[in-house]
Parts: C-alpha cells; structure tokens; sequence
C-alpha cells in the first residue's frame, strides 16, 4: 500500500469497516470485518476461514481469474493440503506463496489484512449471512455516494499532476544529469523540482516545509494547494520539460514559467470548470472534518 490509495471508511452494523480504492478496485478490510466474530484477535477468524477447502478453491479460481502472474502449482499444493487438521494458512502465506493480488496484508501501524470485494462478501458470508447483507448494502450505497465519487476524481486529478512530473524529470535525467557528478545529480532533481515550485509558489520546498513545520509531517507543498494550483502545475511541468529538451537554460526556464503560471491564473481563476471541481474539493473536506469529530466524540 501507498499513500497514492483512496481511503474511506463504512460502518455495518455500528462496526466500522475500512475500505481502500486500488487501480479503481475497492479493497475492503477483513481485519475489520473479522471484528464481528473476535474484537480482540481479528487475525483468528481470517486464518480460521482460509483453512477451509472450498475457500482455497475460490480464492485460486478468483487468482486465475484475474491475475496473471497467479502461481497455479503452489495453488494446487495448498488446495490438496486444505481441510486437514496439519492445514495452515495465512493472508501472508497466501500472498507470499501464490504471488496473489485479490488479499493484501501490511504488518504495523495502520495495517491489516484488505480483500477485494469478490473476496471480502465470502468472508462476510462465513462469518454470518445476515452480516454479509448489511455489508453488501452499505459498501453499494458507498460506490453511490457522491462524495466519494468526487474524492475519486479529485485523486486522478492528483495522480494527473504526478504522472506529468515524471515527464519532467525524465527530462532532467536525460538532458541535465548526463554531464553532473552523482552528488550534483541529487542536487539536479531537487533544484529543477524547485524551479516549478518557485514560478507557480513563490518558495522553494525547503522554504515551505520551514514556514509549515505540522503540515510538512502530512505532505509537501503540492500536497496542500488547491486545486487551480494543480492544474497550472500540471501545465508547467509538461511546458518545463519541453524547455529542457530545447535547452533553455533554467534561469531563463523559470522567468518563462513564471509568466505561463500568471498569465494561466488570470485565464483560469474564473473558469466556471475550475470553480465545480473545487466546490466537490471543498465538500469532500467538509466531509472529512465532519467524520473526524464525530469520531472524537465517540
């Protein structure tokens, strides 16, 4: 898991459920929904549940299904061993031995054992019937929510503005680095990210981490800007990377960029597309905010 994944959260039957989007798959926690059998040790009923014989057999049938890389041998292993009393599994077993991708498992803070859907309503089945309705029933209404639907969006807008950075330093590493020491290639990455932090912010990252010691814990400067922000950086990088390729020189880069970045703020700040999107912003952190202090005063 990374920090790029949508969270959110369900509650099924006053128990709350967390739910992660991954390559626009939900995932949904079965530390969580073990809960409903054992609130003290989640890990038993999931390991309890994978030592069955038609589990094993629908979770390799989903792996065939829906992943290539699925090893069928070790499958095939586990699926004559599964049902006898020597028969042991684990999520991380499961992962490590199959190189499975419907079950994910992290160890730690924040971790725990994610499931896919498919997946996750089997569990929920095993662990009662009546609790697979509710949770089938409050993960629906979740996909039709409008302010997750927006909290989707406004990620790929995110993912957008980090896909158009990787072709910017690409066109650092193949235009600058060539000719720096392996100490000046660092310095290269950080600078030339700087140079569209500087046109667009006014500040450099360093800069911004020091005016902002709590958020700089959480993120970056590009984390916490809003969403005109994004888009003209978006811009820029891809404009930045041109400039490089042409070998404009970065002194005269940022004086350009600087003034694509004003000239777009005047063109964008009022576009009626722009002010939409950070309406749905604006509501998805009200959301947020309202989740935060209901679960405080709980």
């Amino acid at each position: 898991m990374n920090k790029d994944i949508i969270k959110t959260e369900i509650y099924v039957e006053n128990n709350k459920v967390n739910v992660i989007r991954i390559n626009n798959k939900e995932y949904i926690s079965l530390t969580d929904l073990a809960r409903y059998a054992n609130p003290e040790e989640p890990k038993i009923p999931v390991q309890a549940w994978m030592r069955n014989k038609d589990v094993i057999s629908y979770l390799g049938l989903w792996e065939k299904l829906n992943n290539e890389n699925f090893k069928g041998h070790e499958f095939e292993t586990f699926e004559n061993e599964a049902g006898k009393h020597s028969f042991y599994m684990s999520p991380q077993k499961w992962i490590k031995e199959t190189n499975a991708i419907g079950i994910i498992s992290k160890s730690g803070n924040n971790g725990g054992t994610f499931a896919h859907s498919d997946i996750a309503f089997e569990f929920a089945s095993w662990l009662s019937p009546e609790f697979k309705l509710y949770l089938i029933q409050e993960f629906e209404r979740l996909k039709k929510n409008e302010a997750y639907q927006y909290k989707i969006e406004w990620h790929a807008n995110r993912v957008l503005s980090k896909v158009n950075y990787l072709v910017h330093t690409d066109a650092v590493k193949t235009n600058i680095v060539p000719i720096l020491t392996e100490e000046q290639k660092r310095y290269a990455y950080a600078e030339e990210a700087d140079v569209l932090n500087v046109a667009l912010f006014g500040m450099t990252a360093k800069q911004w981490r020091t005016q902002n010691p709590e958020l700089a814990e959480k993120g970056n400067i590009r984390d916490f800007t809003d969403l005109l922000h994004l888009v003209i950086l978006s811009n820029l990088e891809n404009t930045n990377a041109e400039l490089i390729n042409a070998g404009v020189p970065q002194s005269e880069r940022l004086i350009k960029l600087n003034e694509s970045a004003r000239r777009q703020m005047r063109v964008l700040e009022d576009n009626k597309g722009i002010k939409e999107l950070e309406s749905m912003q604006n509501e998805i952190n009200e959301n947020k905010i309202l989740k935060l202090k209901d679960k405080n005063s709980k």
